[in-house]
This record gives structure tokens, sequence and C-alpha cells, in this order.
């Protein structure tokens, strides 16, 4: 077994665990931990298979970002889990339904699964050389050049369900003071103010 053989099984057994801990872990704190220690074991695993920029973005995009905010928001906010665990047992029976229907469907899905002609040549080379590009440069010959249409639209349709979620989360209060930029730039200071002789042994 060579070094690289040995590194792939430890990262897969590493990742594997972690993914099962975040799971049956009883502490949110704890589930967020293990699966920050999972993301960083799929990283290790594109870095094997050379693919550093996706595995760069692993660990910047899901661990510094998207897990590091889970972790926040779960020790920050005061959740009683002992009332969401019973809350989440009536739904048991109907998830579990949902849930097989989901297995039932995928096994239709790849039961007659069938390859198209060609894709031993596909699959054997999805990028140019290592001698003609490297990994990043190469995924910005995908993204950009072969599938830039598809590229822009993903992104649209991110902007348009941000500005959706914007939209229906806002709301505006009469009864709630807001600051107001320009009224506090604009105010004159002889009207806002006012110049009081206190007298002294007396109050205003």
């Amino acid at each position: 077994m060579t070094i690289a053989d040995f590194t792939f099984y430890l990262f897969a057994a590493v990742m594997v665990i972690a993914g099962l801990l975040t799971v049956t872990a009883r502490n949110p704190v704890h589930s967020v931990l293990w699966l920050i220690l999972a993301f960083l074991s799929g990283a290790g695993l594109f870095v094997l298979v050379g693919a550093e920029f996706v595995a760069m973005l692993l660990i910047i995009v899901y661990v510094g970002a998207v897990a590091v905010l889970f972790l926040f928001v779960v020790m920050m906010l005061d959740i009683d889990f002992a009332e969401l665990k019973a809350e989440m047992a009536k739904y048991m029976p109907l998830a579990g339904l949902i849930g097989v229907v989901l297995l039932m469907q995928l096994a239709l899905a790849f039961g007659p699964w069938t390859f198209s002609d060609g894709i031993e040549g596909r699959l054997a080379n999805p990028t140019p050389a290592l001698e003609q590009a490297h990994n990043t440069q190469a995924l910005g010959l995908i993204l950009y050049d072969r599938y830039f249409l598809a590229f822009q639209v993903s992104g649209l349709i991110l902007l348009v369900a941000m500005i959706g979620a914007i939209v229906l989360t806002l709301r505006h209060r009469a009864d709630v003071k807001r600051q107001d930029i320009i009224a506090q730039m604009m105010r004159d200071p002889k009207k806002a103010l006012e110049l009081k002789d206190v007298k002294p042994g007396q109050g205003l």
C-alpha cells in the first residue's frame, strides 16, 4: 500500500465516521463540528484526485462560511431542543413515508440507467491535459467558455431567489422609529439646539 492509498483510506474513513456522528450526535454544536471535519476530509479527497481548486472552495465556502454560520446560530440562539425533538416525533410517520417514496423514485431512476456512446472517452478526458492547462485554468475554461450561458443563468436564478426572500421577509412597521440619514445630515443646528438659562438650584 502506497502513501497515496493510505491517505485516501484515511480521509475516506474519517469522512464517513464524521458524517455518521454529524447525524447521530445529540449536541447540535458537536454535530456542526463533526460536519466541519467531514468537509475537511472531503477537501483532502479532492486534493488527492488533483482538484485543488474545488478543495479550496470547499474549505473557504463551506467550512469558512456555512459551517461557521451554523455554529454561531446554534450557539447564540436559545433553542429548546427537547421541545423540537418532541415536535419532530409527531411527524416521524409522515417523514418515513416521504423517505420511502424518495427511495422508490431513486430506484426507478437508477434501475434502467444506461450510458450513452462515447462515455469512456468523455470520462477519460473531461478537461484539457495538465500540460495544456492546470486544474483552475481548465475549470475556468469550462465555466466561462463552454457553459457560460448556463453559469450566468444559474447566477440569475440565485439573484432572483435572494430578492424574493428579501421581499417576503421585509416588513414595514409604523410603530418602529427608523434612522433617517438624509434628515440627520440636512438638519439645521439652529432649530435642533435650544439654549436654556438654568438658574442655580433650579432644574429645567
